[in-house]
């Protein structure tokens, strides 16, 4: 998961990557108990261009996905 969409507002993970690339962009949780996150404001999210490359950067920042264990039956 790179980003959440809650209350019409985005919200981004927070990488170094993506803070370097955003800006001063505003950081808190998309709902009460969840960690900071990176939020994006209307006018950014206007800007094509500039939201794909935000959301390629952290994407590769992230680690991958631990693999799942399967279930023995």
């Amino acid at each position: 998961i790179v980003g959440l969409i809650c209350d019409d507002m985005l919200f981004l993970k927070v990488t170094a990557e993506g803070e370097a690339f955003g800006g001063d962009l505003e950081q808190r949780p998309a709902y009460p108990g969840a960690k900071p996150s990176l939020l994006i404001p209307a006018e950014q999210i206007e800007d094509a261009d500039w939201l794909s490359e935000l959301v390629r950067i952290t994407e590769a920042a992230l680690p991958a996905p631990k693999p799942k264990k399967k279930i023995k039956t």
